[in-house]
């Protein structure tokens, strides 16, 4: 009990508890055990599943509601040994991982949009908060990317980062790991989404990258310490990675590509999509140019077209009236100077605002050409000197 403490502090038990439960019982968007739980809550669910409690209830009415509970039941009850919950809880410990839960202050808003397919709840090791920043871009690709595709990647995750843009990727090899070395690289957030459990380094040959993505961002994984991950895994993953962003783009992509299952995610979400061209030639793009054609795709070849993708220059969206036109934009502008460079924390403590939304309305800013950022700090641009 006290490890779950550790994972998640201050929440209830009971229900972190059970949410931990159906993380080891139930594979990552499972619709039934989303909509028992939705039905249920956590906790009546679980009893239900494992057919300790309710056995008859409303959402168990109908016929076709009873095949399903029975289906899942079938699913479940063979997950269902205590020792694994423990085991997988003991894990989480070890290697300082949390249990974030729908609810939690960082929970992420967007990944509601899966409905059933909603996670229950993600282990997540590193800064939670990161899933919750805005704004926040998918960049996903090829594993097999060409020298092409890995220089484009890295120039817009590092020019997004840069701007207090948080990178979600899913930490492979190819346009995944550049994206997330680029937003490193510029000391920028970025979130790596796991197949298997956050304690397994996956791929192998990424153990360093993802531990520094552990201290700069944060690892996260629907399934629990332990798991392995396998081809059904990371296509449920594809999903968070599609819902998490405020946008998906693909930067290289062969014609049946893995990251095509993203962009379908995302597309169904109703998600912008941006596609990088390239050479007609190149098989390692047809999956791109096939996201023009069919799923009407934008291009984007720029930091600053990527940022179009959700905030359409002379479109009023929630986004640029809630930081571009917010009386908030004034107060991070009134709290730089021209020359004077400043950090992020000293701007926060002039403008009376916490760290993390001085942040995104910097990332914001900075697209717009208000502020500018080199190595000593931000400070305003000419542009916005007058302002």
């Amino acid at each position: 009990m006290a490890a779950l403490h550790r994972i998640h502090p201050g929440d209830d038990v009971a229900e972190c508890l059970a949410r931990a439960a159906w993380t080891v019982i139930a594979e990552p968007g499972d619709a039934a055990a989303g909509a028992l739980i939705e039905a249920l809550g956590p906790e009546d669910a679980l009893a239900v599943a494992l057919g300790a409690g309710l056995q008859s209830s409303e959402w168990s009415a109908t016929g076709r509601a009873s095949r399903v509970l029975a289906e899942g039941r079938a699913r479940w009850r063979p997950r269902a040994r205590g020792d694994a919950l423990r085991q997988a809880i003991r894990g989480a410990d070890e290697v300082g991982a949390r249990l974030l839960t729908p609810g939690d202050e960082h929970w992420p808003a967007s990944l509601d949009d899966l409905g059933p397919h909603t996670p229950i709840a993600l282990w997540v090791r590193g800064d939670a908060s990161a899933l919750s920043c805005a704004p926040r871009v998918s960049v996903v690709g090829a594993r097999a990317a060409t020298g092409y595709g890995e220089q484009v990647a890295a120039e817009l995750a590092g020019d997004l980062a840069s701007a207090g843009v948080v990178i979600v990727s899913g930490g492979a090899y190819g346009i995944d790991g550049a994206a997330h070395r680029a937003a490193l690289g510029v000391q920028g957030t970025t979130v790596a989404f796991l197949a298997g459990g956050v304690d397994r380094a996956y791929p192998i040959g990424h153990r360093r990258l993802l531990q520094q993505i552990t201290r700069d961002g944060a690892v996260v994984s629907e399934p629990p310490c332990g798991t392995a991950p396998t081809k059904w895994r990371f296509l449920a993953r594809n999903r968070l990675i599609a819902a998490l962003g405020q946008a998906t783009v693909v930067v290289e992509a062969g014609w049946r590509s893995g990251s095509l299952n993203t962009a379908g995610h995302a597309a169904s979400l109703g998600r912008p999509l941006g596609a990088v061209p390239g050479p007609v030639t190149s098989a390692s793009s047809a999956g791109c140019h096939r996201l023009f054609r069919e799923y009407d795709a934008q291009c984007v070849t720029s930091a600053r077209e990527v940022r179009e993708l959700w905030a359409p220059v002379g479109v009023e969206t929630s986004d640029t009236a809630d930081a571009a036109r917010h009386p908030d934009r004034a107060r991070v502008l009134d709290a730089m100077g021209a020359r004077s460079r400043v950090s992020v924390e000293e701007i926060a403590r002039r403008s009376g605002m916490s760290p993390d939304r001085v942040r995104s309305l910097l990332g914001l800013l900075h697209l717009e050409g208000d502020v500018a950022l080199d190595e000593v700090g931000w400070h305003r641009a000419r542009s916005a000197s007058g302002s």
